[in-house]
Protein backbone atom coordinates (compact mmCIF):
# COMPACT_ATOMS: atom_id res chain seq x y z
CA UNK A 1 0.00 0.00 0.00
CA UNK A 2 1.04 3.37 -0.14
CA UNK A 3 2.46 5.04 2.63
CA UNK A 4 -0.01 6.47 5.55
CA UNK A 5 0.25 10.43 4.88
CA UNK A 6 -0.92 9.73 1.26
CA UNK A 7 -3.59 7.32 1.42
CA UNK A 8 -5.24 8.42 5.02
CA UNK A 9 -4.08 11.35 5.78
CA UNK A 10 -7.18 13.33 3.68
CA UNK A 11 -9.31 10.84 5.78
CA UNK A 12 -8.52 11.66 9.13
CA UNK A 13 -11.03 11.83 11.73
CA UNK A 14 -11.28 14.06 15.07
CA UNK A 15 -11.03 11.45 17.57
CA UNK A 16 -12.86 13.35 20.02
CA UNK A 17 -15.97 13.63 18.75
CA UNK A 18 -16.03 11.33 15.49
CA UNK A 19 -16.29 13.80 13.03
CA UNK A 20 -14.21 15.37 10.15
CA UNK A 21 -11.81 17.78 11.45
CA UNK A 22 -12.72 20.50 9.07
CA UNK A 23 -16.61 19.80 9.13
CA UNK A 24 -17.38 21.90 5.81
CA UNK A 25 -15.39 19.08 3.84
CA UNK A 26 -16.99 16.67 1.87
CA UNK A 27 -16.24 13.16 2.80
CA UNK A 28 -14.09 11.83 -0.52
CA UNK A 29 -15.38 9.14 -2.58
CA UNK A 30 -13.87 6.81 -5.19
CA UNK A 31 -16.20 6.47 -8.16
CA UNK A 32 -15.20 3.41 -10.79
CA UNK A 33 -17.35 3.71 -13.93
CA UNK A 34 -17.56 2.07 -17.28
CA UNK A 35 -19.20 0.18 -19.64
CA UNK A 36 -19.73 -4.03 -18.70
CA UNK A 37 -16.55 -5.89 -19.78
CA UNK A 38 -14.61 -3.06 -18.94
CA UNK A 39 -12.79 -4.57 -16.32
CA UNK A 40 -14.19 -1.94 -13.09
CA UNK A 41 -14.16 -4.62 -10.62
CA UNK A 42 -11.05 -5.37 -11.59
CA UNK A 43 -9.41 -2.47 -11.15
CA UNK A 44 -10.64 -1.41 -7.91
CA UNK A 45 -9.29 -4.81 -6.58
CA UNK A 46 -6.16 -4.20 -8.27
CA UNK A 47 -6.01 -0.51 -6.31
CA UNK A 48 -6.63 -2.72 -3.03
CA UNK A 49 -2.89 -3.55 -2.96
CA UNK A 50 -2.13 0.94 -3.41
CA UNK A 51 -4.79 2.15 -0.97
CA UNK A 52 -6.99 1.28 2.35
CA UNK A 53 -9.90 0.75 0.60
CA UNK A 54 -13.38 -0.94 0.70
CA UNK A 55 -15.52 -1.45 -2.43
CA UNK A 56 -19.40 -0.98 -2.37
CA UNK A 57 -21.06 -2.52 -5.46
CA UNK A 58 -22.89 -0.15 -7.89
CA UNK A 59 -24.37 -3.06 -10.43
CA UNK A 60 -28.27 -3.13 -10.14
CA UNK A 61 -28.02 -7.16 -10.76
CA UNK A 62 -24.99 -7.74 -8.47
CA UNK A 63 -26.31 -6.57 -5.66
CA UNK A 64 -28.86 -9.80 -5.67
CA UNK A 65 -28.64 -13.64 -4.38
CA UNK A 66 -27.94 -15.76 -7.43
CA UNK A 67 -27.01 -16.18 -10.92
CA UNK A 68 -23.46 -15.63 -9.77
CA UNK A 69 -21.90 -16.74 -13.42
CA UNK A 70 -24.72 -14.66 -15.55
CA UNK A 71 -24.11 -11.58 -13.67
CA UNK A 72 -20.36 -11.77 -13.27
CA UNK A 73 -19.63 -11.46 -9.86
CA UNK A 74 -16.29 -11.32 -7.94
CA UNK A 75 -15.39 -14.58 -6.48
CA UNK A 76 -14.25 -14.58 -2.78
CA UNK A 77 -10.80 -15.76 -4.24
CA UNK A 78 -10.84 -13.27 -6.49
CA UNK A 79 -11.68 -10.04 -4.20
CA UNK A 80 -7.77 -10.87 -2.84
CA UNK A 81 -8.97 -10.04 0.34
CA UNK A 82 -10.08 -6.42 -0.57
CA UNK A 83 -14.07 -5.95 1.83
CA UNK A 84 -16.76 -6.04 -0.62
CA UNK A 85 -20.33 -4.46 -0.05
CA UNK A 86 -23.93 -4.64 -1.71
CA UNK A 87 -22.41 -8.00 -3.31
CA UNK A 88 -25.35 -10.85 -3.47
CA UNK A 89 -26.95 -9.62 -0.20
CA UNK A 90 -30.57 -8.53 -1.94
CA UNK A 91 -33.06 -11.26 -2.45
CA UNK A 92 -33.64 -11.63 -6.09
CA UNK A 93 -37.62 -11.15 -5.57
CA UNK A 94 -37.73 -7.74 -4.71
CA UNK A 95 -37.05 -4.59 -6.59
CA UNK A 96 -33.86 -2.95 -5.32
CA UNK A 97 -34.61 0.65 -6.78
CA UNK A 98 -31.72 3.31 -7.06
CA UNK A 99 -33.53 4.75 -3.78
CA UNK A 100 -32.91 1.39 -2.38
CA UNK A 101 -29.08 1.76 -3.46
CA UNK A 102 -28.70 5.52 -1.85
CA UNK A 103 -30.54 4.62 1.14
CA UNK A 104 -28.27 1.66 1.58
CA UNK A 105 -25.10 2.95 0.37
CA UNK A 106 -25.03 5.72 2.27
CA UNK A 107 -24.72 4.08 5.76
CA UNK A 108 -21.73 1.93 4.34
CA UNK A 109 -19.64 5.08 3.38
CA UNK A 110 -19.76 6.26 7.04
CA UNK A 111 -18.89 3.23 8.19
CA UNK A 112 -15.81 2.74 5.99
CA UNK A 113 -14.68 6.47 6.20
CA UNK A 114 -14.71 5.70 10.34
CA UNK A 115 -12.17 2.61 9.21
CA UNK A 116 -9.75 5.54 7.73
CA UNK A 117 -10.46 3.37 4.74
CA UNK A 118 -11.37 4.92 1.31
CA UNK A 119 -15.13 4.01 -0.07
CA UNK A 120 -14.88 2.83 -3.85
CA UNK A 121 -17.96 2.76 -5.78
CA UNK A 122 -17.73 0.34 -8.61
CA UNK A 123 -20.71 -0.65 -10.92
CA UNK A 124 -21.98 0.14 -14.78
CA UNK A 125 -25.63 1.39 -12.80
CA UNK A 126 -24.86 5.01 -13.67
CA UNK A 127 -28.45 5.74 -12.05
CA UNK A 128 -27.55 3.96 -8.57
CA UNK A 129 -24.24 6.34 -9.01
CA UNK A 130 -26.42 9.72 -9.13
CA UNK A 131 -28.93 9.00 -6.75
CA UNK A 132 -26.00 8.42 -4.66
CA UNK A 133 -23.75 11.20 -5.16
CA UNK A 134 -26.49 13.96 -6.10
CA UNK A 135 -29.89 15.15 -5.28
CA UNK A 136 -31.11 12.62 -7.96
CA UNK A 137 -34.50 11.51 -6.70
CA UNK A 138 -37.09 14.56 -7.03
CA UNK A 139 -38.30 13.33 -3.42
CA UNK A 140 -37.35 10.21 -0.54
CA UNK A 141 -41.19 9.42 -0.39
CA UNK A 142 -41.39 9.13 -4.43
CA UNK A 143 -40.29 6.47 -6.35
CA UNK A 144 -37.31 7.31 -8.88
CA UNK A 145 -38.64 8.33 -12.15
CA UNK A 146 -35.40 6.36 -13.91
CA UNK A 147 -34.26 3.88 -11.94
CA UNK A 148 -31.67 1.69 -13.50
CA UNK A 149 -32.81 -1.34 -15.75
CA UNK A 150 -30.28 -3.90 -17.29
CA UNK A 151 -32.38 -3.52 -20.50
CA UNK A 152 -31.68 -0.01 -19.95
CA UNK A 153 -32.94 3.26 -18.32
CA UNK A 154 -35.73 5.59 -20.01
CA UNK A 155 -34.97 7.95 -22.53
CA UNK A 156 -33.18 5.04 -24.43
CA UNK A 157 -35.99 3.17 -25.46
CA UNK A 158 -35.52 4.16 -29.24
CA UNK A 159 -32.31 1.97 -29.06
CA UNK A 160 -33.95 -0.53 -26.95
CA UNK A 161 -37.13 -2.26 -29.27
CA UNK A 162 -35.66 -4.95 -30.16
CA UNK A 163 -35.09 -6.27 -26.55
CA UNK A 164 -39.17 -6.62 -26.53
CA UNK A 165 -39.64 -9.99 -26.56
CA UNK A 166 -43.34 -9.65 -27.98
CA UNK A 167 -45.37 -9.66 -24.40
CA UNK A 168 -48.94 -9.09 -25.02
CA UNK A 169 -50.05 -6.16 -23.04
CA UNK A 170 -53.01 -3.81 -22.85
CA UNK A 171 -52.43 -0.51 -24.83
CA UNK A 172 -54.59 1.16 -22.04
CA UNK A 173 -51.74 2.90 -20.29
CA UNK A 174 -49.92 4.08 -23.00
CA UNK A 175 -52.99 5.60 -24.10
CA UNK A 176 -54.14 6.99 -21.17
CA UNK A 177 -50.76 8.54 -20.38
CA UNK A 178 -51.10 10.34 -24.30
CA UNK A 179 -53.93 11.68 -23.10
CA UNK A 180 -53.07 13.46 -19.86
CA UNK A 181 -49.14 14.01 -20.74
CA UNK A 182 -48.26 13.57 -24.64
CA UNK A 183 -45.17 14.99 -24.12
CA UNK A 184 -43.81 11.78 -21.69
CA UNK A 185 -45.62 9.86 -23.59
CA UNK A 186 -43.01 10.66 -26.58
CA UNK A 187 -40.34 10.10 -23.90
CA UNK A 188 -41.20 6.55 -24.05
CA UNK A 189 -42.10 3.30 -26.22
CA UNK A 190 -45.45 1.82 -26.39
CA UNK A 191 -44.09 -0.95 -24.41
CA UNK A 192 -42.36 -0.14 -21.65
CA UNK A 193 -45.01 -0.66 -19.22
CA UNK A 194 -42.89 0.17 -16.11
CA UNK A 195 -42.09 3.35 -17.00
CA UNK A 196 -45.16 4.29 -18.17
CA UNK A 197 -46.96 2.91 -14.87
CA UNK A 198 -44.18 5.37 -12.94
CA UNK A 199 -45.22 8.38 -14.91
CA UNK A 200 -49.15 7.42 -14.26
CA UNK A 201 -48.71 6.80 -10.77
CA UNK A 202 -46.60 9.96 -10.58
CA UNK A 203 -49.37 11.75 -11.97
CA UNK A 204 -52.41 10.15 -9.68
CA UNK A 205 -49.92 11.24 -6.53
CA UNK A 206 -49.16 14.87 -7.63
CA UNK A 207 -52.00 15.99 -10.21
CA UNK A 208 -48.70 17.18 -12.07
CA UNK A 209 -47.89 16.26 -15.76
CA UNK A 210 -45.01 14.45 -15.16
CA UNK A 211 -42.81 16.07 -17.96
CA UNK A 212 -43.95 19.08 -16.29
CA UNK A 213 -43.07 18.23 -12.52
CA UNK A 214 -39.63 16.40 -14.03
CA UNK A 215 -38.17 19.64 -15.92
CA UNK A 216 -38.96 21.48 -13.07
CA UNK A 217 -37.33 19.23 -10.04
CA UNK A 218 -34.60 17.79 -12.27
CA UNK A 219 -33.41 21.88 -13.27
CA UNK A 220 -33.89 22.51 -9.93
CA UNK A 221 -32.20 20.11 -8.17
CA UNK A 222 -29.95 17.53 -10.61
CA UNK A 223 -26.68 17.84 -10.49
CA UNK A 224 -26.12 20.92 -8.67
CA UNK A 225 -22.33 21.59 -7.01
CA UNK A 226 -23.37 23.27 -3.76
CA UNK A 227 -25.87 19.92 -3.36
CA UNK A 228 -23.50 17.25 -4.17
CA UNK A 229 -23.43 14.69 -1.43
CA UNK A 230 -19.47 13.72 -1.51
CA UNK A 231 -16.04 14.76 -3.04
CA UNK A 232 -16.03 12.55 -5.50
CA UNK A 233 -13.43 10.98 -7.84
CA UNK A 234 -15.02 9.65 -11.15
CA UNK A 235 -12.63 6.88 -12.89
CA UNK A 236 -13.81 5.57 -16.10
CA UNK A 237 -12.38 2.34 -17.49
CA UNK A 238 -13.32 2.37 -21.26
CA UNK A 239 -12.30 0.31 -24.18
CA UNK A 240 -13.14 1.15 -28.12
CA UNK A 241 -16.69 -0.30 -29.12
CA UNK A 242 -14.85 -3.44 -31.36
CA UNK A 243 -12.73 -4.80 -28.50
CA UNK A 244 -15.45 -4.55 -26.01
CA UNK A 245 -17.63 -6.29 -28.77
CA UNK A 246 -15.64 -9.15 -29.23
CA UNK A 247 -14.54 -9.53 -25.52
CA UNK A 248 -18.61 -9.71 -23.94
CA UNK A 249 -19.05 -12.29 -26.74
CA UNK A 250 -16.42 -13.98 -25.91
CA UNK A 251 -17.88 -13.72 -21.56
CA UNK A 252 -20.80 -14.98 -22.87
CA UNK A 253 -19.15 -18.36 -24.00
CA UNK A 254 -17.76 -18.82 -21.32
CA UNK A 255 -20.46 -18.13 -18.98
CA UNK A 256 -22.03 -20.87 -20.69
CA UNK A 257 -19.01 -23.41 -20.04
CA UNK A 258 -18.97 -22.10 -16.28
CA UNK A 259 -22.77 -23.19 -16.07
CA UNK A 260 -25.00 -20.15 -17.05
CA UNK A 261 -27.88 -22.16 -17.92
CA UNK A 262 -27.63 -23.87 -14.88
CA UNK A 263 -28.38 -21.37 -13.36
CA UNK A 264 -31.25 -19.85 -15.39
CA UNK A 265 -32.82 -23.10 -15.34
CA UNK A 266 -32.92 -22.41 -11.61
CA UNK A 267 -34.74 -19.70 -11.58
CA UNK A 268 -36.96 -20.24 -14.94
CA UNK A 269 -40.82 -19.47 -14.01
CA UNK A 270 -43.50 -20.10 -17.25
CA UNK A 271 -45.00 -16.52 -17.46
CA UNK A 272 -42.64 -14.53 -14.87
CA UNK A 273 -42.63 -10.78 -14.48
CA UNK A 274 -39.19 -10.24 -15.99
CA UNK A 275 -39.39 -6.50 -15.33
CA UNK A 276 -38.61 -6.72 -11.42
CA UNK A 277 -35.57 -8.43 -9.32
CA UNK A 278 -32.84 -10.38 -10.78
CA UNK A 279 -34.81 -11.82 -14.03
CA UNK A 280 -34.10 -8.45 -15.33
CA UNK A 281 -30.98 -9.50 -16.05
CA UNK A 282 -29.66 -9.97 -19.30
CA UNK A 283 -29.11 -13.46 -19.93
CA UNK A 284 -32.30 -14.45 -18.23
CA UNK A 285 -35.50 -13.97 -20.68
CA UNK A 286 -33.41 -15.00 -23.71
CA UNK A 287 -33.34 -18.40 -22.83
CA UNK A 288 -37.31 -18.67 -22.34
CA UNK A 289 -38.14 -20.09 -25.29
CA UNK A 290 -35.33 -22.44 -24.97
CA UNK A 291 -36.23 -24.25 -21.07
CA UNK A 292 -40.02 -23.61 -22.24
CA UNK A 293 -39.11 -26.30 -24.94
CA UNK A 294 -37.44 -27.94 -22.29
CA UNK A 295 -39.49 -28.68 -19.60
CA UNK A 296 -42.44 -29.34 -21.54
CA UNK A 297 -40.73 -32.26 -23.17
CA UNK A 298 -41.47 -36.22 -21.68
CA UNK A 299 -38.68 -37.44 -24.36
CA UNK A 300 -35.06 -36.16 -22.43
CA UNK A 301 -32.88 -38.70 -21.12
CA UNK A 302 -30.49 -36.25 -19.34
CA UNK A 303 -31.29 -32.95 -17.21
CA UNK A 304 -29.84 -29.89 -16.53
CA UNK A 305 -30.69 -30.57 -12.86
CA UNK A 306 -28.74 -33.75 -12.80
CA UNK A 307 -25.67 -32.50 -14.00
CA UNK A 308 -22.30 -31.11 -11.86
CA UNK A 309 -22.48 -27.32 -11.89
CA UNK A 310 -18.97 -25.51 -12.91
CA UNK A 311 -18.43 -29.48 -14.45
CA UNK A 312 -15.25 -28.76 -17.21
CA UNK A 313 -17.72 -31.69 -19.57
CA UNK A 314 -20.79 -29.50 -19.26
CA UNK A 315 -20.63 -28.46 -22.95
CA UNK A 316 -20.70 -31.62 -23.86
CA UNK A 317 -23.39 -32.83 -21.32
CA UNK A 318 -25.21 -30.21 -22.49
CA UNK A 319 -24.91 -31.32 -26.28
CA UNK A 320 -26.14 -34.94 -25.09
CA UNK A 321 -29.78 -33.02 -23.77
CA UNK A 322 -30.12 -31.32 -27.01
CA UNK A 323 -29.25 -34.21 -29.06
CA UNK A 324 -32.27 -36.04 -26.99
CA UNK A 325 -34.65 -34.12 -28.48
CA UNK A 326 -36.63 -35.67 -31.49
CA UNK A 327 -36.26 -32.41 -33.74
CA UNK A 328 -33.97 -29.42 -34.33
CA UNK A 329 -35.84 -26.90 -32.62
CA UNK A 330 -34.06 -26.95 -29.42
CA UNK A 331 -31.03 -26.64 -30.98
CA UNK A 332 -32.36 -23.56 -32.76
CA UNK A 333 -33.60 -21.67 -29.77
CA UNK A 334 -30.20 -22.38 -27.95
CA UNK A 335 -28.50 -20.80 -30.68
CA UNK A 336 -31.00 -17.83 -30.85
CA UNK A 337 -30.89 -17.68 -27.27
CA UNK A 338 -27.02 -17.17 -27.12
CA UNK A 339 -26.93 -15.17 -29.44
CA UNK A 340 -29.70 -12.85 -28.73
CA UNK A 341 -27.92 -12.27 -25.58
CA UNK A 342 -24.74 -11.35 -27.24
CA UNK A 343 -26.23 -8.88 -29.15
CA UNK A 344 -28.56 -7.41 -26.05
CA UNK A 345 -25.12 -7.67 -23.93
CA UNK A 346 -23.62 -5.19 -27.28
CA UNK A 347 -26.46 -3.05 -26.91
CA UNK A 348 -26.13 -2.51 -23.01
CA UNK A 349 -22.29 -1.66 -23.75
CA UNK A 350 -23.33 1.72 -26.03
CA UNK A 351 -26.08 2.84 -23.70
CA UNK A 352 -23.72 2.91 -20.68
CA UNK A 353 -21.27 4.33 -22.97
CA UNK A 354 -24.00 7.22 -24.03
CA UNK A 355 -24.56 7.86 -20.97
CA UNK A 356 -21.26 8.50 -19.33
CA UNK A 357 -21.15 10.99 -22.14
CA UNK A 358 -24.41 12.80 -20.95
CA UNK A 359 -22.66 13.41 -17.84
CA UNK A 360 -19.89 14.85 -18.77
CA UNK A 361 -21.78 16.62 -21.59
CA UNK A 362 -24.88 17.70 -19.46
CA UNK A 363 -24.24 17.70 -16.30
CA UNK A 364 -20.38 18.76 -16.01
CA UNK A 365 -19.24 15.90 -13.99
CA UNK A 366 -15.64 15.42 -13.96
CA UNK A 367 -14.81 11.78 -15.33
CA UNK A 368 -11.29 11.23 -15.69
CA UNK A 369 -10.69 8.04 -18.56
CA UNK A 370 -8.30 5.53 -18.50
CA UNK A 371 -8.13 3.69 -21.82
CA UNK A 372 -8.14 -0.45 -21.38
CA UNK A 373 -8.61 -1.08 -24.89
CA UNK A 374 -5.02 -2.46 -25.69
CA UNK A 375 -4.34 -4.46 -22.60
CA UNK A 376 -8.43 -6.21 -23.25
CA UNK A 377 -7.56 -7.16 -27.02
CA UNK A 378 -3.66 -8.17 -26.09
CA UNK A 379 -4.94 -9.85 -23.01
CA UNK A 380 -2.37 -8.60 -21.39
CA UNK A 381 -1.39 -8.49 -17.54
CA UNK A 382 1.73 -5.71 -18.28
CA UNK A 383 -0.67 -3.60 -19.98
CA UNK A 384 -3.37 -3.92 -17.84
CA UNK A 385 -0.82 -2.83 -15.16
CA UNK A 386 0.50 -0.24 -16.95
CA UNK A 387 -1.99 1.35 -19.01
CA UNK A 388 -5.30 1.17 -16.29
CA UNK A 389 -3.84 0.49 -12.79
CA UNK A 390 -1.15 2.88 -12.71
CA UNK A 391 -3.45 5.86 -14.48
CA UNK A 392 -5.84 5.26 -12.30
CA UNK A 393 -3.60 4.90 -9.11
CA UNK A 394 -1.82 8.30 -10.20
CA UNK A 395 -4.90 9.93 -10.25
CA UNK A 396 -6.63 8.50 -7.16
CA UNK A 397 -3.22 10.03 -5.05
CA UNK A 398 -3.73 13.13 -6.45
CA UNK A 399 -7.44 13.69 -5.40
CA UNK A 400 -6.61 12.53 -1.81
CA UNK A 401 -3.64 15.15 -1.48
CA UNK A 402 -5.99 18.26 -2.78
CA UNK A 403 -7.73 20.25 -0.90
CA UNK A 404 -11.06 20.72 -3.14
CA UNK A 405 -11.93 18.95 -6.02
CA UNK A 406 -15.64 18.99 -7.03
CA UNK A 407 -17.87 17.56 -9.49
CA UNK A 408 -18.26 20.44 -11.50
CA UNK A 409 -15.54 23.13 -12.69
CA UNK A 410 -17.61 25.87 -11.83
CA UNK A 411 -21.21 27.19 -10.46
CA UNK A 412 -21.48 28.89 -13.95
CA UNK A 413 -20.67 25.58 -15.79
CA UNK A 414 -23.44 24.00 -13.74
CA UNK A 415 -26.12 26.73 -14.23
CA UNK A 416 -25.33 26.21 -18.26
CA UNK A 417 -25.60 22.15 -17.43
CA UNK A 418 -29.23 23.04 -15.96
CA UNK A 419 -30.08 24.81 -18.73
CA UNK A 420 -29.10 22.01 -21.55
CA UNK A 421 -31.28 19.53 -19.21
CA UNK A 422 -34.41 21.62 -19.51
CA UNK A 423 -34.17 22.02 -23.19
CA UNK A 424 -32.35 18.79 -24.02
CA UNK A 425 -33.82 15.92 -21.67
CA UNK A 426 -37.44 16.43 -23.38
CA UNK A 427 -36.46 16.92 -26.62
CA UNK A 428 -37.11 14.99 -29.88
CA UNK A 429 -35.25 14.98 -32.80
CA UNK A 430 -36.31 13.00 -35.65
CA UNK A 431 -33.64 11.46 -38.51
CA UNK A 432 -35.68 11.00 -41.75
CA UNK A 433 -32.45 9.66 -43.70
CA UNK A 434 -32.20 6.91 -40.86
CA UNK A 435 -35.99 5.18 -41.22
CA UNK A 436 -37.52 7.78 -38.51
CA UNK A 437 -35.51 7.28 -35.86
CA UNK A 438 -35.90 9.21 -33.37
CA UNK A 439 -33.08 10.80 -30.39
CA UNK A 440 -33.84 11.97 -27.28
CA UNK A 441 -32.06 15.70 -26.50
CA UNK A 442 -29.22 17.39 -28.38
CA UNK A 443 -26.60 15.65 -27.14
CA UNK A 444 -27.64 12.76 -28.42
CA UNK A 445 -29.19 13.98 -32.01
CA UNK A 446 -25.43 15.74 -32.50
CA UNK A 447 -23.54 12.65 -31.27
CA UNK A 448 -25.70 10.74 -34.17
CA UNK A 449 -25.07 13.25 -37.10
CA UNK A 450 -21.82 12.09 -36.19
CA UNK A 451 -22.17 8.69 -36.81
CA UNK A 452 -20.34 6.24 -39.48
CA UNK A 453 -24.12 4.93 -40.30
CA UNK A 454 -25.99 8.09 -40.58
CA UNK A 455 -23.38 10.05 -42.43
CA UNK A 456 -23.01 6.91 -45.03
CA UNK A 457 -26.99 7.11 -45.64
CA UNK A 458 -26.75 11.27 -45.78
CA UNK A 459 -23.91 10.63 -48.57
CA UNK A 460 -26.11 8.34 -50.58
CA UNK A 461 -29.37 10.33 -50.65
CA UNK A 462 -26.98 13.23 -51.94
CA UNK A 463 -25.54 10.52 -54.30
CA UNK A 464 -28.85 9.08 -55.67
CA UNK A 465 -30.76 12.86 -55.51
CA UNK A 466 -27.28 14.11 -57.98
CA UNK A 467 -28.29 11.22 -59.94
CA UNK A 468 -32.13 12.19 -60.30
CA UNK A 469 -30.85 15.89 -61.19
CA UNK A 470 -29.05 14.86 -64.04
CA UNK A 471 -31.14 12.36 -65.29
Amino acid sequence: MDSAGDAQGPLSLNPSNGGWEDEKEKPKVVVIMGPTGSGKSRLAIDLGSRFPIEIINADSMQVYRGLDVLTNKVSLNERKGVPHHLLGTISPNVEFRAKDFRDSAIPLIDDVLSRNCIPVIVGGTNYYIQALVTPFLLDDSSEDMDDSCTYGPSGEDQLDRDLDFGRDSSKYGYDHLKDIDPVSANRVHPNNHRKISQYLNLYARSGIPPSKLLQEKTAENWGRVDNSRYNCCFICVDASLPVLDRYVEQRVDCMIEAGLLYEVFDIYSPNADYTRGLRQAIGVREFENFLGVYEDSSSIDFSLNSMNKGDKTSLQNLSAVLDSFDNNQPKMLMKEAIEKMKLNTRRLVRRQKRRLSQLQALFGWNINYVDATESISCNSEDLWASEVVEPAAKIIRSFLNENAISMHDSEALNSMGQKLIQRDLWTQYTCKACGDRVLRGAHEWEQHKQGRGHRKRISRLRKSQAYDLQT
